[in-house]
């Protein structure tokens, strides 16, 4: 995937671990629109290895949560006819780990979303896979914060 990712391109300066471009130590996440759907690639380091060859359950989790976040932060930018992405969290997301996810290759994210409330709600489904095989899934639901939240104009 060439360019500029959503995260490079909408939060040049945001520091979280896992998607953060500003975080030397962070995992560096970069998730690119394609079609009706948000992909990225990602190549795992043996440090995030729960043991040895097998990706670690948090890591798992934390690409899925910030992969699935920006994908809901994107839709809901064009639902809202935005030029910028608003400012997503959390509300709450789980993680089917469904086989160990190996660390000696690629892994592809791919989420879209499921259904939106309003402009400022959005449901997305995700998955992680290694050679075409879907490692984990995950589903979460991800709002835009207004001001006064702690994460309000975090990028």
């Amino acid at each position: 995937m060439e360019g500029q990712s959503l995260q490079e391109r909408y939060a040049p300066a945001n520091r979280c671990l896992g998607c953060g471009p500003s975080n030397p130590e962070g995992l560096g996440i970069r998730s690119f629109p394609v079609g009706d759907e948000v992909v990225a690639r990602w190549k795992p380091a043996e440090r995030y290895e729960a043991f040895p060859g097998v990706l670690a359950g948090g890591i798992v989790g934390t690409l899925l949560d910030c992969h699935s976040n920006w994908t809901a932060a994107h839709h809901l930018m064009m639902v809202q006819g935005a030029d910028t992405p608003p400012c997503t969290v959390t509300a709450e997301y789980s993680v089917r780990l469904r086989r160990p996810t190996p660390t000696d290759k690629e892994l592809v994210l791919r989420a879209r979303v499921l259904e939106t409330q309003g402009d400022e709600r959005a449901v997305v489904t995700a998955t992680l896979e290694a050679d075409g095989e879907v490692c984990a899934t995950c589903r979460g639901t991800f709002v835009a914060v207004k001001p006064g939240h702690p994460a309000w104009h975090r990028w």
